[in-house]
Order: C-alpha cells, then structure tokens, then sequence
C-alpha cells in the first residue's frame, strides 16, 4: 500500500484534532451511516456537520455513496486503509452474524462465505426479496478466490433471522427496507453492472470490511 505523503499526513491530523469530527469517524469505523445519522448521534446541526464532513473528505479520510436505493440519500464511509483501527471501538457481541442484501445472490453470499472462511463465529445470510439463484458473476469471483458457492439458495430473511443476530446490511435497498439492522456497508451491486471487475470489486470491498470488523466481533 503507498505511505501518504507528508501533507496528506498532516492533512488528516489536523482534521482528527476537532472533537465532533474525531467522533463521525469513530461513528463510522465499523459501519457506514447517512449524514441525517451522523448529525443525530454526533449532536451538530446540518451545517456544520457539513463542513465537518468536506474536512474529511478533503483530507481522505471519509467519502460518500449516493444509495442505490432512495437516490436521495447518500451514506458516508470511512476510506478504505487511510487511518488504523482505533482502540476506542468497542465490541460488538452476537452469538450469529448475517448479512443481507435484496437478492441474496451477491453481495450478502459472498460476505457469508468470507465471514466463514476467516472465524468460526456462525454466520448466515438473507434477501429482503430473494432471486431465484446465485449471480454466476458471484459463484465466479468466489470460485478464483477458492470459495464454493455453487450450492447456495438465495433465503429470506424471514426464513433466516434470529433476535440476537448482529445484522448487517450490504445493500443500500435491504438497509432502507429493513426495520432493524445493526451495521451498514454500502457496497454497489456487481449484478447490475455484470462485469467480472464488479464483482472483484464488491469480493474485495467486502474482504476488507470483514478483516476490520472481525478483531471487534465476540462470539456470544
């Protein structure tokens, strides 16, 4: 990975000085989150959370998403590698992890198989309207990765679902049509582009969400 420059460096200290903008990026170390959030849990008005925001997006630090979903809402996400994990995220206890998604024949599929393949802490996964199938694009990307999906069978999460489960949302529609989701990543659907690169790109964006999050998951 390239070190940042010197500037870039000193770009993003001077932007983690500031309280308020210390903590959206503790808010979103492990889960992305709308700025309407952001404002809630933070306690600053939208003007200035907005300034807050260009501050660490200028520095690197966060950028937003525009959801595939409700197009008037965007989801802001820490940028992938530009600061460690911090210390001051605490743990997150669950004796079941899921993941969903609409289809269930992606991302949701592929963030199960890696979960399980990295912890022996259970996992599942769900659709909020599943397909009829896994994408191929999907089966594909994780076959070069040597992940078998070729059995898989999109599921409901009514089917699915457990109380105590720690639910997390990879798809922007599951996320605005779920009542209760625990964590957000907002990852773009490789089905609608259906390229071999689009699914590369959510296996990866998915690999690296799963290894920041696993050292803060505890089996309950």
């Amino acid at each position: 990975m390239p070190v940042p420059s010197i500037e870039l460096r000193a770009a993003r200290h001077a932007a983690l000085s500031d309280p308020a903008r210390l903590r959206v990026v503790d808010l979103l170390a492990l889960g992305d989150l709308s700025p309407q959030q952001l404002g809630e849990r933070v306690g600053v008005a939208s003007n200035l959370l907005s300034h807050h925001l260009k501050v660490l997006e200028a520095a690197g630090l966060v950028d937003r998403r525009r959801s595939e979903g409700d197009g008037r809402r965007s989801y802001v996400r820490l940028v992938a590698d530009a600061l460690p994990s911090e210390e001051g995220v605490g743990d997150l206890r669950a004796p079941r992890v899921v993941f969903v998604c609409t289809a269930n024949s992606a991302r949701s599929r592929l963030a199960e198989y890696l979960w399980r393949a990295r912890t022996s802490i259970t996992t599942a996964s769900a659709g909020t309207l599943p397909a009829d199938g896994v994408a191929e694009g999907a089966v594909a990307v994780a076959a070069a990765h040597g992940l078998d999906l070729s059995d898989a069978t999109p599921k409901t999460l009514d089917e699915v679902a457990r109380p105590d489960d720690l639910r997390i949302t990879v798809c922007d529609r599951a996320r605005e049509s779920v009542a209760s989701t625990d964590l957000h990543w907002s990852i773009p659907d490789p089905v609608r582009v259906g390229t071999r690169a689009s699914f590369e790109a959510a296996f990866d964006e998915i690999s690296h969400r799963i290894d920041a999050l696993l050292p803060h998951v505890r089996a309950a």
